[in-house]
């Protein structure tokens, strides 16, 4: 079951207290996460403007504008906008060369620019972008924040680059202030143990509480700590920009470097926000709207250029944010504190800011991401992005990602895979899998040449691309082997055929006509929104008709076996998620698995379900089935409903789904006491929903073994229980046992 079902659903049900839950989730969530982004926010933004050059208000008059034009236009509504550390370089140039009246027309250019970005709407193409360059990209962003803050936490101040913050460690380590090294060492402690304490606590931020506390502490103690400063008023620092004196040339220039930068910027850090949250996705192109809204009311006041920031828009989901409303709020709290309550402000020492940066960096090297990235090949692709983050820059350390991970995909793409074997005495067989093109030849004649003459050759090709030059070298080398003596067969078994290197231009094709047709949703998109989709029906009549003109005669015979009865071998208990297909995962037909559904693939361990109780006793006692399938898969919207208390009694979600979720209460006690299958997960790199969804269906196992019907055929040996867990990303299944997971070898 989708994540969206859940959420549609509940939504319809609860409409009536729309308003009051709305203020719930403001004063609940969104006004406190907007305090802890601001706490982020301010320091940052006053960094910032310093490494540029630039009047130290300036970056507060980005943070304001950023956060209430850019929150309330834009169309990431978790993305928290501001001056960022990508452009420091950039703005540092321009301030040099044309001063900073006309660096701030600069910043009023790139946003009209950016919003003809989104006005042209080519702002999606930030879809494209690998999910691994994301994930790296936010590692190398927390690495280089970590490098950055540890000099502030131990009373210095950071390098302007990553490898000179490594190079001064030492030194900074041997001229340590110990109160700013306490102060900011309790902050860490705080926000490290927070998630010990119990969750009616846990529902105060914790690094609201890590900084009052160590501010509270470095004010009442007699400690010698750095704090916050000020340097002159937030409303003097406004200005208009200047309008350029023969330097257009580097003015347009500088518009079109920030411009592409700062765009860049705001999607990529709006896609990996995406994918913190299960909240509405962004408008890429009304993205780009806010951004350049936002750029040409900054530059406009002599403030800093905004993107969107993945440090400060990572800090408000984390903290709780469910609407655009924290963003907005963040920014009048920077505008706040710094126009009225700038003693407040500079009551909290720099150290206990470093302490929670710090934190937050470590964050976002996320080991989950790294063994994924292992097990799907592309670990160097994320080290190569990290490194080129961390000791070049965001932007630089992206292209070089996406550089690697293009050429990667590439080399997989054109890539065929040959194998040679004898497979009996006078049989061998060549198989070639992949692309079969020019590039290959080499490979595919010293194969074809290793084959002896006079033999039964078997060439097996499953390719999905066949070129003339291909063609060519297996067909000549096939002619001469059976001049030779030689049989040669060519079995076609891939979509692409050899026939079709001569017809025309090759095309790809991965798998035959038919069999493509059969496998492919006849649903609409799931990306488009509901007013854009088909009617329901019209996609499963057009299947109705494909059906009878391509399978039904093939499936006729077979049916007409099965016309009187059924004797599967299997009872099938899977989730109601439309992904999910038995037969197609198993290897199945008609006929052969006994199938029950529903949300969460759920066994009620009281008997409170009586279609379960039916659906078991009649596979067990009336169809004499010998294996009971328990099957989950990832990305589980019932896992994520747990994950966010459905089971619990104060569950704000659809009252049926809460209710249903409640006989789920033991896989939540398993997991949360670190199930074997949970740790086996971990380290195999699954996130943590599907760990969840993996315990689940430990959970549903143990609860079969104690039930009235299931336990004693299983005691006696006549049923067998098998756990699988189906990895939709990759189209794997994995076996799940009470000691852990394993992989199931083709």
């Amino acid at each position: 079951m989708s994540t969206d079902t859940l959420i549609h659903s509940s939504t319809e049900k609860v409409a009536e207290p729309a308003e009051p839950s709305k203020l719930t989730n403001l004063l609940r969530h969104d006004l406190p996460a907007s305090l802890v982004v601001f706490l982020v926010a301010l320091p940052l933004s006053l960094g910032i403007a310093i490494a540029s050059g630039a009047p130290i208000m300036a970056g507060l008059i980005a943070a304001i504008v950023g956060g209430v034009v850019a929150g309330a236009i834009g169309g990431s509504p978790l993305q928290v906008s501001g001056p960022a550390a990508g452009l420091t370089v950039v703005v540092a140039e321009l301030i040099d060369k044309l001063g900073w009246q006309l660096t701030c027309l600069v910043t009023v250019g790139a946003g009209v620019l950016q919003i003809l970005f989104g006005l042209s709407r080519m702002a999606r193409a930030a879809l494209a972008i690998s999910p691994v360059v994301v994930h790296a990209m936010l590692a190398g962003i927390g690495v280089t924040i970590a490098l950055q803050q540890v000099h502030v936490l131990l009373g210095g101040t950071s390098e302007s680059s990553a490898f000179a913050n490594i190079t001064a460690l030492p030194g900074q380590l041997l001229d340590l202030n110990i109160d700013d090294a306490l102060i900011g060492g309790a902050v860490i402690a705080i926000l490290l143990g927070w998630r010990m304490l119990p969750a009616a606590m846990r529902k105060v931020p914790a690094p609201l509480v890590a900084v009052v506390v160590a501010t509270g502490i470095s004010v009442l103690l007699p400690t010698d700590v750095a704090r916050i400063e000020f340097d002159g008023s937030l409303f003097d620092s406004i200005g208009l920009p200047a309008m350029p004196d023969g330097q257009w040339s580097a003015v347009i220039m500088g518009i079109v470097t920030v411009a592409l930068i700062a765009s860049v910027e705001s999607l990529l850090s709006a896609v990996a926000v995406d994918k913190m949250h299960n909240g509405p996705r962004s408008d890429f192109n009304r993205e780009m709207l806010g951004q350049g809204s936002a750029n040409m009311v900054s530059g406009a006041i002599g403030g800093l250029p905004i993107t969107g920031v993945i440090v400060r828009s990572t800090t408000n989901v984390a903290a709780g944010a469910m609407s655009r409303a924290s963003t907005i709020m963040h920014g009048g709290w920077v505008l706040l504190f710094s126009a009225l309550l700038a003693s407040v402000v500079q009551l909290i020492p720099k150290s206990a800011l470093a302490g929670l940066l710090i934190v937050i960096g470590i964050q976002l090297v996320k080991m989950t991401h790294i063994k994924l990235a292992r097990r799907t090949g592309d670990i160097w692709i994320y080290g190569v992005t990290l490194l080129g983050v961390v000791f070049l820059n965001l932007l630089e350390g992206v292209l070089v990602g996406l550089a690697l991970a293009f050429g990667l995909l590439l080399w997989r793409i054109v890539r065929a895979s040959i194998h040679t074997d004898e497979v009996a005495a006078g049989r061998w067989r060549v198989a070639i899998e992949g692309s079969c093109t020019f590039l290959a030849l080499p490979r595919i004649s010293a194969a074809l040449a290793s084959v002896p003459g006079g033999n039964v050759v078997d060439v097996d090709m499953t390719v999905d691309f066949v070129d003339h030059a291909a063609y060519d070298a297996i067909t000549e080398w096939a002619a001469k082997y059976e001049a030779n003596g030689g049989t040669v067969r060519i079995n076609e078994v891939g979509g692409a055929l050899m026939s079709s290197a001569t017809a025309g231009p090759p095309i790809r094709e991965a798998v035959d006509a038919p069999l493509r047709d059969m496998l492919a949703p006849r649903s609409a998109d799931v990306s488009a929104p509901q007013s854009e989709r088909s009617p329901a029906i019209a996609p499963i009549i057009d299947g109705i008709a494909s059906y009878h003109r391509r399978h039904a005669p093939l499936m006729q015979p077979h049916m007409t076996e099965l016309k009187d009865g059924q004797a599967p071998d299997s009872l099938f208990l899977t989730c109601a998620d439309s992904r999910v297909m038995p037969n197609i995962i198993t290897g199945t037909g008609p006929g052969d698995l006994f199938t029950v559904r529903n949300v969460g693939n759920l066994i009620p361990s009281n008997r409170a379900d009586s279609s379960i109780e039916a659906a078991l006793a009649f596979g067990i006692d009336e169809l004499g089935v010998s294996s009971v399938v328990v099957c989950g898969h990832s990305g589980c919207g019932a896992m994520n409903a747990l994950d966010g208390g459905a089971c619990e009694p104060d569950w704000d979600g659809d009252p049926a789904v809460g209710e249903w979720l409640r006989h789920a209460r033991t896989t939540m006690t398993n997991f949360a006491s670190g199930h074997p299958v949970a740790r086996a997960a971990e380290d195999a790199g699954f996130a943590p929903i599907d760990r969840l969804g993996m315990v689940n269906v430990a959970t549903q196992l143990q609860t079969l073994t104690r039930h009235p019907v299931v336990g004693p055929a299983y005691s006696d040996g006549r049923v067998r229980l098998v756990g699988l867990f189906f990895d939709i990303a990759t189209a794997q299944v994995i076996e799940i046992s009470q000691s852990g997971i394993s992989h199931i070898r083709s």
